[in-house]
Parts: C-alpha cells; sequence; structure tokens
C-alpha cells in the first residue's frame, strides 16, 4: 500500500474541518529541560474524544456514506479511541454503529462509545479475540466491517501530521505511538508530501513488541499476547499494508516498558498539566530513554490521546509521585 498523497491529505483535513479544529502545537520549556532537547508537542489529547483517532473515523464515515449510502451499519473492534471516534462519526452521517471490546476494557472509554452513539458488545480476552469475532458479527448481521488499518483511516489520522510537520517544519525527529499503524503511517505520509527529512520514530509497549519484531525481522512477526496498560499499544498481529509503510519510512522503532510509560505519564501531568494515556505517553518515554542521543535536538512528540481512566491515573500519579 502506498502513502497518502498530499492531495489524500488536504482532501481528509477539510472533512475532519468540518466537524472541529485543528489542534494546537506547543514548546514546553519544562519538558525541554527533562530532556536537554527543543520539545513541540501535538497535542491530539484536545479533540472531541480525547484522541487522535476522531480523525480517521470522521474521513472513513464520510467517504463510506458516499460510496455506500444504502449501508445498514459498521461494525468494529476497538480498545477504546477508534471505538469513539467510529461511535461519534457513525452518528453524524446516520449510520448504526457496534463496537466489540474485549473483558477488562477501561470502563470510562466504554462509557463514552455508548453516549456518543455505539452500541457496546463485550467479548474476548484481547483486542484480536474481540476482532475477529466482529468479524464473525459482521458476516452475520450484514454490517460494513471497519478494520483497524484503511487508506481512509490513514488519511484522516494523517490531518494532524500535516499541520504538525507545517506548522513546525524543521523538526529533527518525531516519536509516534504504534497501534495497529494509522498514526505513524500518517505521519511518515506527510513527511515525505512536504518534502522533509524529520526522522519518524515508532514507539511500543516492550510487552506488545509486534512491529518492533518485525521491524527488526524484515516481516510480520506475531506475538502470543499484548499485554500492556497503554490499551492504544496492545497489538500483537501487525497490519501488513501498515508494516511495509513503517519498514519503508520509519528511521526506528523504540520499545518502552510499563515503568517507563507510567513515569511519561506524570511528566506530563507535572510539566506541561495535560494528562496523558499510556500510549500517548509513550513519545515521551521514549525520547527519555534516548534524551542523550537527542541532546540539543529539536523533537516533536505526538500525545495521541489522553483517555486515561481514574483508577489507573490515580494509581500511576501514587506510585510515581516523585518523578
Amino acid at each position: 500500500m502506498p502513502v497518502a498523497t498530499r492531495p489524500e491529505l488536504e482532501a481528509a483535513a477539510e472533512t475532519v474541518y468540518a466537524h472541529m479544529p485543528a489542534t494546537p502545537q506547543h514548546r514546553w520549556p519544562l519538558l525541554a529541560r527533562r530532556t536537554g532537547c527543543e520539545v513541540w508537542v501535538k497535542h491530539e489529547n484536545h479533540t472531541p474524544i480525547g484522541a487522535f483517532k476522531v480523525r480517521g473515523g470522521l474521513n472513513f464515515m464520510t467517504r463510506l456514506k458516499a460510496d455506500r449510502p444504502d449501508c445498514p451499519g459498521v461494525i468494529t473492534a476497538t480498545r477504546g479511541n477508534h471505538g469513539q471516534s467510529v461511535a461519534l462519526a457513525a452518528a453524524k452521517v446516520g449510520l448504526a454503529s457496534t463496537l466489540l471490546v474485549p473483558h477488562g476494557n477501561n470502563p470510562e472509554k466504554n462509557d463514552a462509545m455508548e453516549a456518543f452513539g455505539g452500541t457496546l458488545i463485550v467479548h474476548g480476552h484481547d483486542f484480536q479475540e474481540a476482532r475477529e469475532h466482529a468479524g464473525e458479527l459482521a458476516a452475520e448481521k450484514g454490517l460494513h466491517m471497519i478494520p483497524p488499518f484503511h487508506p481512509w483511516l490513514m488519511e484522516g489520522v494523517g490531518s494532524y501530521s500535516l499541520e504538525f510537520l507545517s506548522a513546525v517544519p524543521d523538526l529533527d525527529a518525531v516519536y509516534v505511538p504504534i497501534g495497529m499503524g494509522s498514526g505513524i503511517c500518517g505521519m511518515i505520509s506527510a513527511r515525505d508530501a512536504l518534502g522533509l527529512t524529520t526522522d519518524v520514530i515508532g514507539v511500543v509497549a516492550e510487552n506488545a513488541p509486534a512491529y518492533a519484531l518485525s521491524f527488526d525481522a524484515g516481516a510480520c512477526v506475531a506475538t502470543n499476547s499484548a499485554d500492556t496498560v497503554a490499551d492504544g499499544l496492545a497489538c500483537r498481529i501487525p497490519d501488513p499494508d501498515a508494516f511495509e509503510i513503517i519498514k519503508a519510512g520509519a528511521a526506528r522503532i523504540v520499545t518502552v516498558g510499563e515503568d517507563e510509560m507510567a513515569a511519561a505519564m506524570v511528566h506530563y501531568f507535572a510539566d506541561t498539566h495535560n494528562l496523558a494515556e499510556g500510549a500517548g505517553a509513550a513519545p515521551l518515554a521514549a525520547l527519555m530513554k534516548e534524551r542523550g542521543a537527542m541532546a540539543g535536538k529539536r523533537v516533536g512528540l505526538v500525545l495521541n490521546g489522553g483517555n486515561a481512566d481514574r483508577q489507573l491515573f490515580g494509581r500511576v500519579l501514587a506510585e510515581n509521585g516523585a518523578n
């Protein structure tokens, strides 16, 4: 699958802007002091669902409704942010949405998905089991199955990268979390479309290292589990199309531990007073891990979501209060 072109990204951005404004990017001096480099943060935690995924949902649903005006409804699997995006965007274009989540999913994300109009079904131990059951239900009920990676999703979420790299075009590097790949593939697309040389660095959880293992092996590598506090990174089977774009366009992939992401959540709160969920904090954790090599450089971080539930965030603050 090719990267998204500039006209495709710009068209998707216009679709997104019909429903929400561009998000800000800020330079934070306390993060600079902490990391030893100039740090710019793209605040995708400031969208209508508190995460970047809304952009992909808006673009996907708008395109689907135009292509299939008789579509009876959509179904997808999610850990929360993708599901909120689908529910909100489906409601805007007049489609019903069914959302499959695994047992033990973030209860506040579950509540939000239902509040946006989605029908929630709990099934399976993890995202992959929920995804497989969603496919079965799609065939059974005649619903349109939304995959976790698709060109329309990549183009939609790529609009944040177009904003970021247009506003701060001389970044040496940008750290992007990897779930199923739409965010980093959108960033690679925007970097290439703008003719920039910024290094795009992917970030995964050590407990969900499928994309890092795949990047090192040069081919897709699945894992048996993806048990991480960062539910947005909880992938155990990479998408082949996303992987090909990542393999060709990313500089490297950094793995970060659970404690490192927890510490980064607290750093964000202390230094910027922004709430970051685990996946949103992962890029800062990766920069902290590589701060020696990145000293003095101009670095971008994607804070892709702030939807940490209260119980989790309270525990993280209690356990990392001295950070």
